[in-house]
């Protein structure tokens, strides 16, 4: 391992706050820990500078605690601020990473290290830092800090992809707001916030949302609020689904460690990386430890904050079981919450209010502005349509309506419907490596050899999916001892219409795993087994005149691992889906 790193640094310039910030670090009193000396810039000038904050963790075990990087933008008159926080791995971009290899020899893989060259996506061209929160709420009346997460940026340890020492990183950040940790200039001076208020709220995007969810589950006292925006809340599910190797959407081959390796900006931290590569097992996917310590939702609990989750059920990167679980967890700990559910993708809300609607929330919790915020709607959700306010989310309106897979004949296109009847069992080959979902959903009224497709009568009336769809599915393996198992839920048009389907949601299982996400069951080829397993949760209209689909295929070409092709599988009589439905 290299040496640490020297203590001492030099201030980084910020953005400014519009056209009226000048440059203002002060000087701080060291031997008595007194308030900064402020100079007298005119009212509309905001101070900037940067503080490395002393936390509790010594990620890169080099004996000492890591300092956390901040860059804080303030009034600067005299008197204490509420302060935005954002924390952040993605200060300085990203670095170009090789991906792991996702064509595999068989499941479960044996190549456990095997990557593919190639620069790690695009996020590292946009960085989640949206450059608008000190414009925006400093001249508000608000503090603005903007951290480094350990190993990252300025900071210093190694990035440890959402475990516990992150999240204590991020809660040294909240004490040292409130005088309960150590800060520092880039002399070494001892810095302290003389100008925060005490009240914290957090927010960010993604990866910057997620570190919300982790400091908010420490409990510490001063976080009032988060609002965690396209957020993980259980990492196992951003890179796993129920014993599969799951990629996050467009990011194939990513994975714990590759993140880590994208994000660090420390040398000596190889040793640490290379103990995610190696707990994170991409061999069995099974949850373990490993992953139990990333997941927040069972910490829930623990939240003293409220929480305004923001999320698109268009978001294929960070998938609906995020904000849907996170959601419950909250509900069943008393947290008070709200949601908001628009019908993008990765990232905030395209809607005109969305900065007053934080600012109204912030107001409330940061400053105790009686604005009438926690009287309004808790879930709002976008449709084509327009949004629409519920009374909470999933919509209690909404019911759960069991619909059969029943097929007449071994090859043919199969019906969905509410009752059983009688059936036979199909049997389908796995062309995933090549093959994509979008190609196996298409012409659902013809037999095709890669899939299995089953279809509604058309509906007499337009019905919303709110919430998280399941099936069992009695699947076999006939041919292999491993295979992917993927079920694709499909807006169809009438039979003959020639608009293009829509894959509504998706979700996956390894039947290996078919009793438990954390251990796997062997196989027995030919044995017929029940897999019963959530989709994404989704908010979606089936416009009247159209047909409600399922797909069952094995490998899903831009989410699973790719095995070779030829997994022959087949699906039994009484399969069934059940879909929330209201109208």
């Amino acid at each position: 391992m290299a040496p640490p790193p020297a203590r001492r640094r030099r201030p980084n310039s910020l953005l400014g706050v519009g056209t009226a910030v000048l440059m203002a670090v002060t000087a701080t009193t060291a031997a008595t820990g007194a308030p900064e000396a402020l100079a007298a810039p005119p009212p509309s000038v905001a101070v900037e500078q940067r503080v490395y904050v002393e936390s509790a963790v010594d990620s890169d075990r080099d004996g000492r605690p890591d300092r956390i990087a901040l860059d804080i933008s303030r009034p600067a008159g005299a008197g204490r601020y509420p302060v935005v926080f954002e924390h952040s791995p993605y200060r300085t971009g990203l670095n170009t990473v090789p991906m792991h290899w996702v064509d595999v020899d068989r499941l479960p893989q044996e190549d456990l290290f095997g990557v593919t060259a190639g620069r790690h996506p695009v996020r590292a061209a946009s960085p989640n830092l949206p450059g608008w929160l000190d414009d925006y709420f400093v001249p508000r009346g608000y503090a603005v800090v903007l951290g480094h997460s350990i190993g990252t940026g300025a900071s210093e340890g190694c990035p440890t992809t959402g475990d516990q020492q992150e999240a204590l990183a991020g809660k040294a950040v909240v004490d040292w707001l409130n005088g309960r940790a150590r800060g520092f200039d880039a002399s070494g001076r001892e810095v302290t916030a003389s100008w925060s208020s005490g009240s914290v709220g957090m927010t960010g995007v993604s990866y910057n949302g997620a570190l919300p969810n982790m400091v908010a589950t420490t409990g510490v006292a001063g976080l009032k609020t988060i609002v965690p925006v396209a957020a993980p809340t259980n990492w196992y599910d951003y890179y796993r689904a129920n014993g599969l190797v799951v990629a996050p959407g467009g990011y194939q081959g990513e994975d714990a460690d590759v993140l880590a390796k994208a994000v660090v900006t420390r040398a000596g931290c190889a040793d640490e990386i290379a103990a995610l590569t190696q707990r994170q097992d991409r061999v069995s996917g099974d949850y373990s430890a490993f992953w139990d310590e990333r997941n927040y939702v069972r910490l829930a609990g623990q939240v003293k904050a409220s929480v305004f989750v923001v999320h698109g059920h268009g978001d294929w990167n960070v998938k609906g079981t995020h904000y849907a679980q996170w959601w419950e967890a909250l509900r069943r700990n008393d947290v008070p919450r709200r949601i908001w559910l628009h019908r993008g993708g990765h990232g905030e809300p395209a809607r005109s209010d969305y900065r007053p609607a934080l600012l109204r929330w912030f107001d409330y919790w940061l400053k105790g502005v009686d604005n009438g915020v926690l009287r309004e709607p808790v879930a709002e959700v976008e449709h084509t349509t327009g949004w629409r306010r519920l009374a909470d989310w999933p919509d209690p309106a909404a019911k759960p309506t069991a619909l059969h897979l029943t097929a007449t004949s071994a090859t043919a296109p199969g019906v969905l419907a509410p009752e059983a009847g009688t059936g036979v069992a199909q049997s389908f080959e796995d062309r995933g490596r090549t093959r994509t979902a979008a190609q196996l959903v298409a012409r659902p009224d013809t037999a095709d050899p890669n899939r299995l497709v089953f279809r509604s009568a058309p509906l007499a009336a337009a019905s919303r999916l709110s919430g998280v769809t399941t099936v069992a599915l009695k699947v076999a393996l006939e041919n292999r001892d491993d295979a992917n198992v993927t079920a694709l839920l499909v807006d169809y048009g009438p039979a003959g219409s020639t608009a293009a389907p829509v894959v509504v949601t998706r979700g996956w299982i390894d039947p290996q795993n078919r009793d438990s996400a954390g251990a796997g069951a062997k196989v027995v080829r030919g044995q017929e087994y029940e897999l019963r397993f959530p989709l994404e949760p989704k908010e979606h209209v089936f416009a009247a005149g159209r047909r409600i689909g399922l797909v069952v295929i094995s490998t899903d070409h831009d989410h699973t691992l790719r095995p070779p092709a030829g997994a022959r599988l087949r699906l039994g009589h009484g399969s069934t889906v059940t879909v929330p439905l209201a109208t």
